[in-house]
C-alpha cells in the first residue's frame, strides 16, 4: 500500500491535489453545502436532476441509436463534418508499425486538446479540403489537425507529422494565428495564451528526456506507459503521468511555495489536511487529454482498466447544461451580465458542483436507457451525452453562447 502525501511539504500537497479521489471528495462537499443552503453562490433543485439526465438520454440515444458511444474525446472533433480525419493520417503515416502511428496520435491529440480552450463565439475556421466551416471546439480540431499534418509543431521539416520539444519551443503566436485563419474579423480568444502554452510544453518536454524522449515528443507518454505494462493501461496512472511532468506549463499563479499546481482554484469553504485546505483541483485539460489519449492506447492493442477513476469535466457545457436544465440556480444577482474569472469563488464552486453531479446524473442517465456502467462508463455518458446537451440547450436559450461570461486566457475554459 502507497503512503499518503505529506501534505505539509509543497511537493506532497501537489501530489495530493492531483488525486481524482481528491477532487470528487472536494466537489462533494461543496455540492452537500449548496444542498444544505449554506452557499452563497448556488442553489440545488434535485427535482430537475431527473429531468436532466432524461433530456441527456434522449439526445444519447438519438446520437447513438444503438447506444454504442464512443468516449469524449478529441478524436470526435477530429470527425467534424463527418470526415474521418483520423483515417488521412493513417494514410499520411503509411505502413508504420503501431507505436510509430500511436506516438504520432498522442502527438496530435496532445497539441490539439492544449490548444481546445473555448474560442469565442467569433472565430471560424474553413478547411479548404472539405469547403466547410467550423467554429468553437470543432473548429479547433479540424484547424489544429491541418496545423500538426503540415508541420507547424515540428523542427524537423523531413519529419512533419510530430510534435518536438524544438518545434514547439520555437512557435511564433503569429504562425499559430496564421494556421488557425485568425484575422482582424475571425478573432480567436486568447491566442497569444495558446502559443505560450506551447511554448512552455515545449520547454518542459525538453526537461525530461527520461519520459518524452529525444527529441523531446509527447508521443514518449506511450513508451512509458508500455514499459510499466505492454498489455495494460491503468487511466489514473496515465493521467498521474501527465500532471506530474507536464505540471510547470500551466499558470504560475496557481502554485504552493512554486509548486504549480495546474487547474487548482481557492475556494475558502474546501476542507483539507495541511497545505491542501482551501484548494479546489480539476485539472480539466489534463482529464480531457487522458479522456482523449486512450483510443490511441487501445488502437495500439492495450487494454484499459478504470476509466472511470476520471472525473467529468468541469468546463461550460456541462455546467451549463446544470444551470439551464434548473439543476443549479446561480445566486449573485449579476451572475449572467458579469465577466466572470476562472479563480473567482462563484465560477469555482460552479465548477467543482458540476463534477460532483455530473457523478449523479450518470447512473440516472444509464437507467433511463437501460444500460450498465460497464457499458456506458462516465466517458461515455459525457459523448453521449452531458456536453452535447448542454450545447443543445444553450443554442436554444442564447444562440449558443455559455449562461455566464467567463474572461478566458486559453488554458482553463
Amino acid at each position: 500500500m502507497s503512503r499518503a502525501p505529506d501534505t505539509s511539504t509543497p511537493a506532497g500537497a501537489a501530489l495530493a491535489l492531483r488525486s481524482t479521489a481528491t477532487i470528487r471528495t472536494r466537489a462533494q462537499h461543496l455540492l452537500a453545502r449548496a444542498r444544505a443552503g449554506e452557499s452563497v453562490n448556488f442553489a440545488v433543485n434535485d427535482a430537475a436532476l431527473v429531468h436532466a439526465a432524461r433530456t441527456v438520454a434522449e439526445l444519447s440515444r438519438a446520437r447513438f441509436p444503438e447506444l454504442r458511444m464512443p468516449y469524449h474525446s478529441r478524436w470526435r472533433h477530429f470527425e467534424a463534418g463527418q470526415v474521418d480525419r483520423a483515417a488521412q493520417l493513417d494514410a499520411l503515416l503509411g505502413p508504420v508499425d503501431a507505436a510509430t502511428r500511436a506516438r504520432a496520435q498522442i502527438d496530435l491529440a496532445l497539441v490539439s486538446v492544449l490548444l481546445d480552450a473555448g474560442a469565442g463565439a467569433d472565430w471560424r475556421y474553413k478547411e479548404a479540403s472539405s469547403a466547410q466551416t467550423f467554429s468553437r471546439s470543432e473548429g479547433l480540431g479540424v484547424a489544429s489537425f491541418h496545423a500538426f499534418v503540415s508541420g507547424l509543431f515540428s523542427s524537423d521539416p523531413a519529419h512533419p507529422l510530430r510534435v518536438d520539444a524544438a518545434g514547439l519551443a520555437a512557435l511564433r503566436t503569429d504562425r499559430l494565428g496564421d494556421a488557425f485563419q485568425v484575422g482582424e474579423g475571425n478573432p480567436l480568444v486568447g491566442l497569444e495564451g495558446r502559443a505560450g502554452l506551447l511554448r512552455r510544453l515545449g520547454q518542459v518536454l525538453a526537461r525530461q528526456p527520461e519520459v518524452y524522449g529525444t527529441p523531446g515528443r509527447p508521443g514518449g507518454v506511450f513508451d512509458a506507459m508500455r514499459a510499466a505494462n505492454p498489455m495494460s493501461l491503468e487511466v489514473h496512472d496515465l493521467l498521474g503521468l501527465l500532471l506530474a511532468t507536464l505540471s510547470d506549463i500551466w499558470p504560475a499563479q496557481n502554485a504552493i511555495d512554486g509548486v504549480s499546481l495546474g487547474d487548482c482554484w481557492q475556494h475558502p469553504d474546501v476542507p483539507g489536511d495541511g497545505l491542501t485546505r482551501g484548494w479546489m483541483p480539476f485539472h480539466k485539460l489534463s482529464q480531457w487529454l487522458t479522456y482523449s489519449l486512450l483510443e490511441p492506447f487501445e488502437w495500439a492493442g492495450m487494454k484499459l482498466h478504470g476509466i472511470d477513476a476520471l472525473t467529468g469535466l468541469p468546463e461550460y457545457r456541462n455546467g451549463g447544461l446544470l444551470i439551464d436544465a434548473g439543476v443549479l440556480r446561480p445566486l449573485p444577482p449579476d451572475h449572467a451580465t458579469r465577466t466572470w474569472s476562472a479563480g473567482d469563488v462563484f465560477i469555482v464552486e460552479w465548477r467543482a458542483l458540476t463534477v460532483a453531479l455530473l457523478d449523479e446524473i450518470a447512473p440516472l442517465v444509464r437507467g433511463e436507457l437501460g444500460v450498465s456502467a460497464g457499458q456506458m462508463p462516465l466517458a461515455c455518458v459525457l459523448e453521449g451525452g452531458t456536453w452535447a446537451a448542454g450545447r443543445l440547450l444553450a443554442q436554444r436559450l442564447r444562440g449558443g453562447a455559455p449562461p455566464l461570461n467567463i474572461a478566458s486566457d486559453g488554458t482553463v475554459f
